[in-house]
Parts: structure tokens; C-alpha cells; sequence
């Protein structure tokens, strides 16, 4: 699917399947922004990244959970 596939009558159905309310009146701005999640996904799909290293291991993550 493109992101130019992408219409409101889509939100509201994916919407429904996973249990979200989503009222009539968000479903153009929802599915705007779902396309454009979409679009850059895609660019970000496409980039070479084979000559990037890797993060490096064994850092410490800190988390702010008590």
C-alpha cells in the first residue's frame, strides 16, 4: 500500500479492528498522519546502511522508573 491509498474509510476500519474509538470528524487528520508515518517509513526503509556501525555494547541504559 501506498501512502496515497490511504483514505479516511481505512482509519475507521483499522480503528474498529483494533478496538479504538475514533469519532467521524478525526478520521481525514488520522488519516493523513497515518500516510505520512507511512511515507517516512518508506524513505527510511530505502537508506543504505550498511557502512554504519553499530551502537556500541555493554553501555548502562539508565531508567527513571522507581
Amino acid at each position: 500500500m501506498t501512502p496515497l491509498d490511504l483514505d479516511p474509510r481505512d482509519a475507521a476500519r483499522w480503528a474498529r479492528r483494533a478496538g479504538l474509538p475514533l469519532a467521524d470528524e478525526r478520521l481525514d487528520a488520522v488519516a493523513a498522519t497515518a500516510a505520512h508515518i507511512h511515507a517516512v517509513v518508506a524513505t527510511l526503509r530505502e537508506l543504505d546502511l550498511t557502512d554504519v556501525a553499530p551502537a556500541a555494547g555493554g553501555v548502562e541504559v539508565c531508567d527513571a522508573a522507581l
